[in-house]
């Protein structure tokens, strides 16, 4: 583009992103300087947002500079009003009064076949897949009692090897009549959505109707993930009891954003807690209801097994997701492990394909370095299989293997497959890091800094793969030890050794799933 091709546009940018992840509001700062190259004049510095943190309070803070850099830009003369919101307030009012939902419910006889209501499962373009086996990958511990990895195998669908598996959860029976019940809502009956106002055909409903009510508080409501402090500002006015008002104004305040961060996100607080036991007097109707809940969103996983040979099933390797609440003996659980782990050979889930960046060389000879400790091994027993596949008509090149887990009495995932691999010299190093087992803790990036000079040679010159997959803090870490067998390998600068592992990812020959 010409410099001069957004001449006279202003413009200002505010980013989503995560400090956990290398490349940080990488989207927001491009568009930041890219806007500004092409003649676009900046109203307002970048606004970068950290969801690891407290994405809405950075927006919040831009948000308010951005209002003061644009009255006093087009509205130089007019004095900025004084702000006389407070975080509580002292009027008792009607519950819901004067809130007025975007959409509007329309009740339908009972009685209507679940056929003719069933197209609202059709959210997302899904399959339905029955489970074909749900089996424990952990060696039973006292040490970690509630520990759970599952090996789940799913029916067949069209994928590629180590592509991504979106699965769609289902709030649990328990949940969802609890909710059901305190709102007062017949979750038998069929509704369907329309727009609040006739004239506003356009506004397409949040998901699928007609449907029961079970059907939508079950697969399109988020009722278990914590709220945004937004979403309890939105809340409050459904209380009937000042006492609860007030508590959710007050967790939805600026400046009781420490409240929040430690009541309802480390306390795992829900909306299914909020409406039941924090809250106990909001009243909610329906359509209101549908404005206010987040979406049940899909949850990503990378699929662990190769369809060259595993033709008629899908494999998954999770984590169940177990955490302690500070002030509840009930523990939080993950929904959707928690939802794979409970369902039984025979039974179904409603699942669909992602792409994913996992792809093997096109020339099998290239070597490959697999970095993927705990769950992350998912993918590299996807590439060991594709590559135990080509073994039997190509040469295939030095396939490498870095694993680890706390220990390797307890949660080596895969243990036998993969000294299987090796026996078959599919194989070809295995580094192993147990990190509990030893006085020292040992990671795999500690193995992968050891084995420097083997890996700079195998990059430089085997032209070899890497692919990364688990948390973000070990993904950074082994970036960090790539970065300094690289430097060290080409006796240049930190600077140069910062650009050779960049065109290693643009390049595709360095991949990386993480997940926070």
């Amino acid at each position: 583009l010409e410099p001069d091709w957004l001449e006279g546009v202003e413009y200002c940018v505010f980013g989503l992103g995560n400090k956990e992840y290398e490349h940080y509001n990488a989207m927001g700062k491009f568009f930041d300087e890219a806007l500004e190259k092409v003649g676009g004049r900046r109203v307002l510095e970048l606004g970068l947002g950290d969801d690891d943190n407290d994405l809405e309070a950075d927006f919040e803070a831009w948000k308010e500079r951005l209002w003061e850099a644009l009255a006093a830009k087009f509205l130089p003369d007019v004095k900025p009003a004084e702000d006389t919101t407070t975080t509580t307030g002292e009027m008792t009012i009607t519950s819901g009064a004067g809130v007025e939902s975007r959409y509007r419910v329309e009740y339908l006889p009972k009685g209507r076949k679940e056929a003719e209501v069933s197209h609202a499962h059709s959210h997302f373009e899904h399959c339905t897949l029955t489970v074909l086996r749900n089996e424990e990958l952990l060696t039973p511990s006292p040490q970690y009692p509630h520990a759970s990895s599952r090996h789940v195998e799913l029916s067949h669908m069209p994928y590629q090897t180590a592509d991504n598996l979106g699965v769609l959860p289902a709030n649990t029976t328990s949940v969802v009549e609890s909710v059901a019940r305190k709102l007062n809502y017949d979750l038998d009956q069929t509704f369907r959505i329309l727009p609040r106002h006739s004239t506003d055909d356009t506004k397409s409903p949040p998901f699928p109707t007609p449907c029961t009510v079970r059907t939508f508080l079950t697969y399109y409501c988020d009722l278990t993930t914590a709220p945004r402090r937004s979403d309890l500002k939105a809340l409050a006015p459904f209380a009937t009891s000042q006492l609860d008002r007030d508590c959710l104004l007050r967790l939805s305040a600026k400046d009781h954003r420490k409240e929040y961060k430690e009541k309802v996100i480390q306390g795992y607080v829900g909306l299914v807690h909020i409406v039941t036991k924090l809250c106990p007097s909001l009243c909610i109707p329906l359509d209101n209801f549908i404005d206010l809940c987040p979406r049940l969103q899909p949850r990503y996983y990378t699929i662990a097994s190769s369809v060259k040979a595993h033709p008629d099933a899908v494999h998954l390797t999770l984590a169940v997701l177990r955490s302690e609440r500070p002030d509840d003996e009930e523990s939080f659980h993950g929904l959707c492990s928690s939802y794979l782990h409970q369902l039984q050979v025979g039974q179904t889930c409603r699942a669909f394909v992602r792409p994913s960046t996992f792809r093997l060389p096109q020339n099998s000879s290239t070597p490959i370095i697999m970095i993927g400790p705990g769950t992350g091994i998912a993918p590299m027993r996807a590439l060991l299989q594709e590559r135990a596949h080509q073994s039997r008509t190509q040469s295939v090149g030095p396939t490498i293997l870095y694993f680890g887990c706390k220990h390797a009495a307890h949660d080596y995932l895969y243990k036998h497959e993969i000294q299987q691999f090796q026996k078959d010299r599919v194989l070809t190093e295995l580094y192993t890091a147990f990190s509990r087992d030893q006085k020292e803790k040992v990671y795999v990036q500690h193995l992968l800094k050891d084995n420097g000079e083997r890996t700079w040679k195998l990059l430089e010159e085997e032209k070899a793969h890497v692919y990364v997959c688990g948390a973000v803090k070990m993904g950074h870490d082994v970036c960090e030890v790539l970065r300094e067998i690289i430097t060290r390998g080409m006796g240049g600068s930190a600077e140069e050794g910062k650009e050779y592992f960049e065109n290693l990812r643009m390049g595709g020959r360095l991949v990386q799933e993480l997940w926070a």
